[in-house]
């Protein structure tokens, strides 16, 4: 199983859609994993119209999208139990911070703080996309692919 993992897209604040990249890069993935900051709801149908998609709000969604998301929820992928949550508070503690909301998970995957993370810890693999539309907290624009396999979870960041 091949995901596109995306966050922080900011559509349409940060930029009028997303890269090329990405729609290219969807036509190879099975699922797509939105970790919020979307923003406006017309993005999401986009996205459920081209694949599965799993999305969480996050604190810059509108009402709409905070009225039809949650806040983070659980997912199966293949053998794999992953956790889905944008984020909160300081960059600087935030992979404790999402640790904290789940138990039992074998990935976590968020968003917020704009900067890509792809590391295992405590025997979770943390995975934050980064964000293909907005630099204002991080160096490069760039998304992420989960590869799962009956063995494995593996995370790749992309830089655009």
């Amino acid at each position: 199983m091949r995901i596109l993992v995306i966050s922080d897209t900011h559509i349409p604040r940060s930029a009028h859609d997303l890269p090329e990249a990405i729609y290219k890069e969807i036509e190879h993935v099975d699922m797509i994993v939105h970790a919020g900051d979307i923003v406006e709801k017309d993005m999401l149908e986009k996205l459920q119209g081209l694949r599965e998609t799993r999305a969480v709000y996050g604190n810059m969604d509108s009402g709409a999208l905070r009225h039809i998301l949650k806040d983070k929820e659980v997912f199966q992928a293949g053998p794999f139990k992953i956790g889905l949550i944008h984020g909160y508070g300081a960059p600087a503690n935030l992979i404790d911070t999402v640790a904290g909301e789940f138990k039992g998970v074998d990935a976590i995957i968020f968003g917020h703080s704009h900067e890509p993370v792809n590391m295992v810890k405590d025997g979770v693999l943390f995975f934050n996309p980064g964000s293909p539309t907005d630099k204002i907290f991080a160096r490069t624009n760039s998304y992420g692919i989960l590869e799962i396999t009956d063995k494995k979870i593996e995370g790749n960041i992309v830089i655009l």
